[in-house]
């Protein structure tokens, strides 16, 4: 039986792209399940001088375009949203909305408990967090920070805007959403490995010749060109979403439940990453820009709305890691991600050695993890859904062969309201990642690269498979 849950939600930004089509969709199918019910409010703030009855109906709206259900219910959903214009840097809003909250809380009956979402550009987090504690919007139920990344742009910035934040709310009440980690594969992934003792034997440097985590889009930046050029798919995509992919994956103690464990055994790994000299990262790091495709009808990523003309932005990077740490000392973890791929795949490779015969697994068998389902399959091995496979090495736990996988963002919401961290990045993990990151940054800021260098369509620049030849290895996924 679900259990509903009760708390008014403030989300900075709730006139947003983002609020519209994940965040409201989400509250919706949460709603239809009865996890939120009668005990809820949403405020939804921005600089827009929206009424009450405007913002329900844009929520409506966009609901029908996700939703076949009977508009009666969503605008019943939409009875628990109200909405206020607020100016982030004006105190006496932010009292507004603290009576505003109240009353709702009240009105709904919802156990003094906020939920203070950050849909808004990351150079307000910590004005809005400063102006949350200050002006007393905090009350007597728990209060919690939901961020969304991007977390900083290198160390530093990340280190300022964590301290700006940590002034306002102690870490436990601060949730780094990584959509990623709601994904049903990677909340899989710890249960798959506590549950299959010999694919969990086999996951060491004896046994594993190398791990591949590509994340591939065949569309291009699409209508976030501007966004792109301050990031880049190496912040964009390797320095959260994968790397907290590899953590799922490399991390010790999988059986562990207690988020505190978890994210410990998570930041040891993050702390043995190798960070590269500038010599290593011309070595172990490729970069690429789209170009047009080979019958000129797609745009160049140079040609899109909001690109420079001469940007030396990346759209596409791969690369070798390195661990330094018992475990995984010696392999390869090679990652790779980037726009205007053949197609979209999200997943991950485990290529064995020949070395695992010894736990009567097949030699240089290869574990693919769909962090995207792929015609209903989730694992294969050598390239054969799992269940049609004659190795025993994996089976998938009962409870995830469901149908109904949840949302992404719909289980991280759970997750947030039952107050459950171990579905987020931590402050310490993310430190560990940009140190990594910004030594890679660093060195290609300091270089030209000869843009563009690989065709829409393709697997990307040459440079890709060259990294792993050299090593004597080969992308699973080409």
């Amino acid at each position: 039986m679900v259990k509903e849950r009760s708390a008014i939600f403030i989300i900075f930004g709730g006139s947003g792209d983002l609020a519209h089509r994940k965040l409201y969709p989400s509250l919706f199918r949460l709603y239809k399940s009865g996890f939120l019910k009668d005990h809820f409010a949403v405020i939804g703030t921005a600089r827009r001088p929206w009424s009450d009855d405007y913002f329900r109906e844009t929520i409506v709206t966009s609901l029908k375009e996700s939703f076949n259900d009977d508009e009666k219910i969503m605008e019943e959903f939409a009875q628990h949203f109200f909405y206020q214009s607020h100016d982030v840097n004006d105190s006496e809003h932010y009292i507004a909305l603290k009576n505003l909250a109240a009353k709702l809380d009240d009105q709904f009956d919802a156990g003094h408990n906020r939920v203070y979402y950050m849909a808004i550009a990351p150079r307000f987090f910590g004005t809005v967090a400063e102006h949350i504690n200050s002006e007393g919007l905090k009350a007597d139920g728990y209060n919690r920070l939901v961020i969304e990344k991007p977390f900083g742009r290198d160390l530093d910035s990340a280190c300022e805007l964590n301290g700006n934040i940590s002034k306002a709310f102690p870490e436990d009440d601060i949730y780094r959403i990584d959509h990623y980690l709601g994904k049903e594969m990677i909340q899989a992934i710890p249960k798959i490995r506590a549950n299959n003792d010999k694919f969990e034997e086999a996951l060491n440097n004896k046994y594993v010749s190398n791990v591949q985590v590509t994340l591939a889009e065949s569309l291009g930046v699409e209508d976030r060109g501007g966004y792109y050029e301050t990031a880049g798919v190496l912040r964009d995509m390797v320095q959260n979403h994968i790397m907290q992919i590899i953590g799922a994956v490399a991390s010790n103690e999988p059986d562990a439940t207690e988020a505190k464990v978890i994210h410990k055994n998570r930041t040891e790994l993050f702390n043995s990453l190798k960070v590269l000299e500038p010599e290593e990262v011309d070595k172990d790091f490729v970069r690429g820009q789209y170009d047009t495709d080979d019958m000129g009808e797609q745009k160049a990523y140079r040609q899109e709305d909001n690109v420079a003309a001469d940007s030396e932005i990346e759209t596409f990077t791969a690369g070798k890691i390195s661990f330094d740490s018992d475990r995984w000392d010696g392999v390869p973890f090679y990652v790779r991600s980037g726009k205007r791929m053949p197609d979209k795949s999200s997943r991950i490779d485990i290529v064995f050695n020949e070395k695992v015969e010894e736990l009567g697994i097949r030699p240089n068998t290869v574990v693919t993890l769909l962090i995207e389902k792929v015609d209903g399959q989730s694992i294969l091995i050598n390239g054969i859904d799992y269940k049609d496979s004659k190795q025993d090495l994996i089976k998938l736990p009962a409870e995830e062969k469901t149908d109904s996988a949840r949302e992404a963002y719909e289980s991280l919401i759970i997750d947030i309201l039952a107050g459950n961290r171990i579905h987020f990045t931590l402050w310490d993990e993310l430190r560990s990642t940009w140190k990594y990151i910004d030594a890679i940054r660093q060195r290609w800021d300091s270089q030209t690269p000869d843009f563009p260098n690989y065709v829409s369509g393709s697997m990307g620049p040459d440079s890709a498979e060259m990294l792993l030849e050299r090593d004597g290895n080969s992308w699973i996924w080409d």
